[in-house]
Order: C-alpha cells, then structure tokens, then sequence
C-alpha cells in the first residue's frame, strides 16, 4: 500500500502531492520551523522570505511576538531557486479549481524570466507556507500577489548580485533571460542553477521593482490549466484517495435535525460486526472499520432515540420570521432626501425580493485524514483554511500548534463551503483517541446536513422614476443577505441602502441551522433584486432596459462593459416585454465590474426556462491568466444557472429534507447555454478578483428575461416552474 508523508520526503518529490492546496486564518501567523530546519527541509538554493505584517496578527499572535514585536525566527518563506535551477513558489492559497496553481506559477515566471515550465508550486502546506488568511473572496490574485510578484523581483534581484561577483561585472550591466544572467554587451554569463548550487542563502523582501505590463512576457497570455491533465484522466489526487498503513475508515453517528438532543443509544449491535471499533466520549460515537462500507453497515446497527426542538419556521414561512426578528439596520449609503426623491417621481415602483437557501454541493465532500505520530499530529484535508485549522485542531487535543501540521491537496470545490472543518476535526479526534490514522469522508446527505448554506434573504425596494426617466430615489433594505453587492453605481441623487443582519452570522433565532458565505456572498441576493428592480423601472417608465442604465450611469467602467456586452450579444432596442426573451444585468464584486445578456425560452404551459445564451463581458483589471478567466467566468454562469432555476434547501425547523441530487437538482450538463465571453482590457491597472463576480449577474439576467418573454416578473429565487406558472397567472 502506497504511503503519503511528505514530510520525509525531498521537497520536489512532495511538489508533486502537495502543490494543490489553501490557507487561511483567525489566529496568528505561525512558522512551526526554525530557520536552521527550513533550509535542511528545502535543500541548497536561494530562498526568498517576507514577514507577515503585523495588521495580520490576532492576540495570540500578539502573545507570541511579545505584545507585536516579531521575533526574528518568525519568517515565511515565498519562493526557492534551486540547484538545479527549478524555482518552487510557496503559497498557503490552495487549489480548488479557480486556476490560482497556473496564474501564480505565471507571476513568479514573468518576474524571474524563466520559463513557465522550470516553475512549481507548493500549496497550503502550513509546515511550508506561508501564513494565509485563507482562499475566499477571490483575494488570491489581488492581495497575495502582489507581494509574490515583490518576492521574485526581490530574488532576481539576489541573482543579480550574485552574478556580478561571479562575473566580475557591474550589475547595471547584467541582464536577465531563461534562467540566464549575461553581460548585455559582452560574452559573460550565468545560470540561475549555478548561481545558487552550494549556497544557502536566507533573504527577506526588500521591495525591488517589479516588472510593468509592457514587461509583461507570461503573465497576460492565454494559458492552459497545468492540472488540467490529472483532473481529467483522474491521477488527480484528493484527500479521499489518500491511504496510510492501519488506515480506519470512521462513520459517524448523526442527529436527525439540527438541534435535536441525543436521548439514549445502543452500540452492540455494531459491536458485533467483525473487526468493527466503536469509540464513544462525550457527543462522539463513531464506528470503525477498514472498509468504509463495513462501516457504514456497522452504524446502521446502532440504535438512538433523540430529542427534536420545535419548528419555528419552514422553507415557506422563513421570509416573514427573518424580517419579524431582524435586528436594527445598519446604513450602507445615504445620500440626498428621499422624500424630495418621490415628491419627483412620475411613478413608484415597490417590490419585495426573496431569496432561498442555497447548497454548496461541491463535487467532492467534505474529507480528512488524520495521523498521529507521538505527540504530533498530520491532518490532510479539503479545506479552504489550513492555517485556522491547524490551530483548531491544536485547541481541541490541547497540543502546541508547532506539533501540527496541515496538508491540503486537490481540493474538489469550495465555494466557501469548505471554510468548514468539522470533519477534519473529527478525524483528529478520533486519531488521538485511537492512535491510529482515520479517514472521515462525509456522505452526501451530511454533506447536505452540515452545509453552511446561503442564507435565506428579503430585499425590499422602493423607488421612482422622474419625467424626464432618471432614478429619483431609491429606498433599498436587505435582510440577512448581507451589505456585499448592495452598493449603488447608478447616479441617484436620493438614495438610501441599509443592512439588516449581517449576512450569514445572523442574531440567535434567525436561521434553524448553520449558514455561511457562499461564491460571493451576499452579492448574489443584492444584484438579483437591484437589477430586478431597475430593470421593473425600465419597463414602467416605457424604456429599453439598456438604454435606461446608460441613462443612469455616469460610472464609466460599468458603462464601457454594459456596451461591451451589448456589442458582443447584437442588443437592439425594445420596450419590454418586447416577446424575445432578452435580459441584462451589472454588477461589481471584488473589485471586478460585470455585465450580463441572457436569451431564454419560456414554456408557459409548464412553466419551464430553457436559457439559450449567455453573454458575459468583465473588466478585472489585469487579467494575469485570460484562459484561466474565462474558464472561471464559464463556470460562475453554469453555477449561476442552479440558483436562479432550481436549487434551494427545503427544510422544517433543523429538519432538512433535502440529502442528494435527486431532490436537490443541480445544474445538469444538457441545460448549459451557449456562453460567450469578453474580458475588457485593462492591463495597466491593479489585478482584481476572477473566480466570483461572473455569478453574480445569473439570477437577475435570467429573471429579466422571462419578464421579457412573458411579461411576468419573477421576485423569488429561484424561478421554478411552479413560481414562474403563478406568475404567469397573477398577469
């Protein structure tokens, strides 16, 4: 049986298992080895490190640094040039399917000029990482790189120096190419490989320039994925596939609802199944086994009574308990006198908005496997936030957090689910009680059970529309969304935004179980009903949906990708309903500004939508990976497609009554629209986010389209054929 311990292994060897992983974190940033250690881990070479800034730091951090002073063993390693002249990049960013192992790969090329292919990444290992506060919010590409990119200018740099003393050259006359340090006017020359054989050498950012976009010769250009390969031929390797001698394969037991306390149980029956362990303390039962269908089997024996609380709200009624239990608001933006707004106003339009829960349900489950070694403890795990895990999972088993380690490989979807790490607590758990390495991979009804799902949110809008077809007030309220995506760029003299609830932590009593942030959370919600509600002022006020928010618009980056896409899509005029089915929608999220066209096609019999084509046009700055990007705007409208048409959780009270993709439908692979996509150039501005912004625009776009096609306008998500038929008879 093939064994999996990076730790005793040459780094190149675990670049090969390691490279595809994520980080984040609450508690402070931790470098468990001394420098002594890191450079006998990572062999000769020149390694580049930065100090992680004190702002990142939390109290115990703070504790650790003796009230903020960093101690000069506390470095982070960025990058390696080794002897053999391979650079490895080292981020704790982990690899969920956004892209991120090609587009820094891509940024540390470009800095160093050495080809593409002389790069490795090493991802989300924390006891070879960097600190990270996690991979969320799409902030890969625009906070860690670019004090990557300064790493590796900061080392070229090094090379540089280096190269001038070998040489005996000035370094104002040394250039940089292919791994190459060469004398632009003479013969000299050196590589990078012999530069660093026999030296180890220990530098820290000093903050060399970085290259500009006209230097640009990697970074900007179309690049295919380099896991793409083992993705699609499956050598791909996932927490799931990993083994260890001894392994135990770990069910555990579950309540029926959330909440619901356990009464009595009784584990004989699992007893008596061969070769099966069952390990109870405190609210843990768990059986097993060495195959995991023992023990499932296994946990099928055994019997528990539980205690279930009241229901005080189901998939119908959580509208109106959110908004009876919402907390006071909190103003988002305010600006003019909504009064003298209406008092303007040739018309009002009122609306209000919902939105279901939605699930992450990402391909792979939540899976980790646990080991421990003495008193050290190796946890390999899908999981958004290796770094807050490895100091959860110190915390629980009461261990110093330098004695443990975090590996994340592949990790097959995220969408913010996997910020969750209840089941790598659990294999933790269960590895000290045992001593032996457990493997907890969830089902996927507790993967549906413990999701963090999406909220469930009401917007209310209010707003008119003056003679002369400008906004000239807007009254907008959102409740449990969130304030992401609210935010108004439409030039509205009178306007106001508030916040009730903030999103996903919610107030005690507002959510009958756990929710959590989902691919930009929040701003789904907001764009649905913002868009929704301005495309509503369109068609009251007797004018073309684009024409109406370039009337609106004086925000010139949202005006120059809503006329993209207009351009790409062919958008001619028309009042609606115009009977063609044609929707826009825009947006911004981190950064990124969107705009969407959608051509659909209503069955007004059934009620059912089929989504035509898709025109999606972007502006993110500097686009490292353009290939990348669009792959990432492609999967956020087939994404997108879920929420607006099917997906949402149905539940009574902590009951939930969806566990698998036959109740729960996803979007399937015959629905996928024909998608085009444009990313505007902006290369000399910063990098933004690319693995969100793309869904953003999907329920707005489809739901002014339908009203474009059927004159009915669609105000929960999502727009299910039941939902759309009633509005077909309401007019």
């Amino acid at each position: 049986m093939k064994t999996f311990d990076a730790r005793s292994r040459s780094l190149e060897e675990a670049n090969l298992e390691l490279d595809f992983s994520g980080v984040t974190g609450e508690a402070g940033p931790t470098f468990p080895l001394d420098r002594r250690e890191f450079l006998k881990l990572v062999g000769g070479g020149i390694v580049i490190c930065f100090t992680v800034p004190h702002s990142l730091a939390t109290q115990e951090g703070e504790r650790r640094r003796g009230g903020g002073q960093q101690l000069p063993e506390d470095f982070n390693a960025f990058l390696r040039i080794g002897e053999d002249g391979r650079v490895t990049g080292f981020t704790g960013k982990v690899e969920l399917g956004q892209g991120v192992i090609t587009s820094l790969a891509q940024m540390l090329a470009d800095e160093l000029d050495v080809s593409l292919d002389s790069v490795g990444m090493v991802m989300g290992d924390t006891d070879l990482c960097p600190w990270d506060r996690g991979t969320f919010g799409s902030m890969t590409t625009r906070f860690f790189g670019p004090p990557f990119r300064a790493a590796a200018a900061e080392a070229k740099a090094v090379l540089v120096e280096l190269a001038a003393e070998k040489l005996g050259v000035a370094k104002d006359r040394l250039k940089t190419k292919d791994g190459v340090v060469y004398e632009a006017a003479g013969q000299k020359k050196v590589s990078y490989a012999e530069l660093a054989k026999g030296k180890k050498i220990l530098r820290h950012v000093k903050g060399a320039a970085v290259e500009t976009a006209a230097d640009f010769t990697i970074v900007g250009k179309p690049t295919l994925r380099r896991d793409s390969v083992d993705k699609v031929t499956g050598r791909a390797r996932f927490s799931g596939d990993l083994k260890q001698p001894g392994l135990l394969c770990a069910r555990i037991l579950r309540p029926p609802a959330h909440g619901a306390k356990l009464v009595s149980v009784d584990t004989s029956g699992a007893r008596e199944i061969d070769g099966v362990q069952v390990v109870q303390e405190g609210d843990l039962i768990a059986v097993l086994h060495a195959q995991a269908d023992t023990a499932e089997k296994a946990l099928g024996r055994i019997k528990a009574k539980f205690d279930q609380p009241k229901p005080y709200a189901d998939d119908k009624t959580i509208f109106e308990h959110l908004v009876k239990v919402a907390p006071q608001g909190e103003t988002v933006a305010e600006a003019g006198n909504l009064a003298e707004g209406q008092s303007v106003a040739r018309f009002v339009v009122e609306e209000t908005y919902l939105n279901s829960y939605v699930s992450h349900a990402p391909m792979e489950p939540h899976t980790a496997l646990a080991k421990m070694e003495g008193n050290k403890l190796t946890i390999w795990a899908s999981t958004q936030t290796p770094f807050p895990l490895k100091d959860a999972a110190a915390s629980l088993l009461g261990l110093p957090v330098e004695n443990v380690r975090v590996i994340t490989p592949f990790v097959g979807g995220g969408f913010g689910g996997k910020s969750n790490i209840q089941q790598a607590l659990e294999a933790a758990r269960l590895a000290k009680l045992t001593g032996k390495p457990i493997q907890v991979a969830w089902t996927r009804a507790e993967e549906f059970f413990y999701d963090t799902f999406r909220p469930a949110a009401v917007v209310k809008i209010k707003a008119g529309v003056s003679d002369s077809g400008l906004i000239s007030f807007w009254d907008y309220g959102v409740y449990f969304a969130g304030a992401r995506g609210s935010e108004q760029f439409y030039n509205i003299t009178h306007h106001r935004t508030m916040a009730y609830g903030s999103g996903w932590t919610g107030v005690p009593g507002s959510h009958p179980f756990a929710t959590g942030p989902w691919r930009a959370p929040g701003n789904n919600t907001n764009t649905y009903a913002r868009e929704s509600h301005i495309d509503a002022l369109a068609a009251k006020a007797g004018i073309d949906a684009v024409e109406f928010r370039l009337k609106n618009l004086k925000d010139e980056r949202m005006r120059r990708v809503l006329q993209a896409v207009a351009e790409k899509f062919g958008w001619s005029p028309a009042k609606a309903p115009s009977g063609r089915g044609y929707g826009v929608a825009c947006g911004t999220d981190v950064g990124t500004y969107v705009a969407h066209m959608a051509e659909v096609e209503v069955d007004k019999n059934t009620g059912n939508v089929r989504v035509k084509r898709v025109v999606c046009a972007q502006e993110m700055g500097l686009c490292v990976n353009p290939e990348g990007a669009r792959l990432q705007m492609e999967g956020c409208i087939t994404m997108g497609l879920g929420y607006a048409l099917t997906e949402e959780i149905r539940f009574t009270g902590g009951d939930i009554h969806d566990s698998n993709f036959d109740t729960y439908t996803i979007p399937h692979f015959s629905w996928v629209p024909e998608i085009e996509t444009v990313i505007l150039d902006a290369k000399n501005s910063t990098a933004q986010g690319g693995g969100e912004p793309a869904v953003i625009c999907m329920g707005a776009v489809i739901a002014n389209a339908v009203f474009d096609a059927t004159g009915a306008r669609l105000l929960q998500l999502p727009m299910t054929p039941e939902r759309i038929k009633a509005a077909l008879a309401r007019g």
